[in-house]
């Protein structure tokens, strides 16, 4: 599927994974909507970009259908949705002093990760399903979600986390089953570490993500934003890729902890 011309929304666009995806669509000639809670990095981002910017809860149906609103409104035909929002949560099901995992942080962690990537996913197919298609086989669109290795090989400590994760592997295959009637893929990418400024910066920041690269078979790194944005451009170019849970990780499989 061609890039150049569409409109495309990016949740989580304004840092991290979401901002180089961002600036990989951007480059393809994609008019981008970052949907982001932070307004000043968003908005700095997309003046440097020629995008849009969208305070964005992706929760919140309400904000999410007004992100998708807004690529509809740049004149450009909505074809490329992503989701990278989303937050972690470290807690046992139950501490080691007998406290079950706190219920609140466990929903949080669903409304954002879960319940905020079908949130685009269902708004942004309803808006490619009233586009016209694109080729002679149909396509309208396509849509890439972000899980994780988590949500396949959960940590110690990662409950919420994976089962937010792990639901949106689950959600690819019926997702794309179900909107191939209009002519949307559905794809997943499930990263490994990568190397986002979660991790901070400084000797002390280096040092750890040394540590956390060592059990990676090869290459033997943290992989780079970067590499994920250009991931996320061939799912959405390469229209007989669908259904799919494409993990990006240097070969590693996760330990307990």
């Amino acid at each position: 599927m061609e890039l150049n011309g569409v409109a495309a929304v990016v949740s989580g666009g304004a840092s991290g994974l979401g901002e180089a995806t961002v600036r990989e669509l951007t480059s393809a000639g994609a008019t981008v909507v970052i949907a982001d809670l932070n307004a000043e990095r968003g908005e700095a981002l997309a003046e440097e970009v020629g995008g849009v910017f969208v305070r964005t809860d992706v929760s919140d149906e309400e904000q999410v259908q007004a992100a998708v609103r807004a690529a509809v409104d740049t004149g450009r035909p909505l074809r490329a949705a992503v989701s990278c929002a989303g937050i972690g949560w470290a807690s046992r099901t139950v501490a080691r002093d007998g406290t079950p995992h706190d219920l609140a942080s466990y929903r949080k962690v669903i409304d954002v990760n879960l319940i905020g990537t079908f949130n685009l996913v269902r708004l942004a197919a309803a808006a490619m399903a009233r586009t016209e298609p694109v080729n002679e086989d149909g396509e309208r669109g396509a849509i890439v979600n972000t899980a994780s290795l988590a949500g396949i090989e959960g940590q110690i400590g990662q409950i919420a986390y994976s089962s937010s994760k792990g639901g949106i592997i689950g959600m690819t295959v019926p997702a794309a089953r179900d909107l191939a009637a209009i002519g949307v893929r559905v794809n997943t990418i499930a990263p490994g570490i990568l190397d986002t400024p979660i991790y901070g910066q400084g000797p002390d920041a280096e040092a750890f993500k040394e540590r956390l690269a060592a059990p990676v078979p090869f290459p033997k790194r943290l992989g780079t934003p970067a590499e994920f944005a250009r991931l996320v451009r061939a799912l959405l170019e390469i229209s007989y890729v669908n259904a799919e849970v494409v993990r990006i990780d240097g070969g590693l499989r996760m330990q307990p902890k």
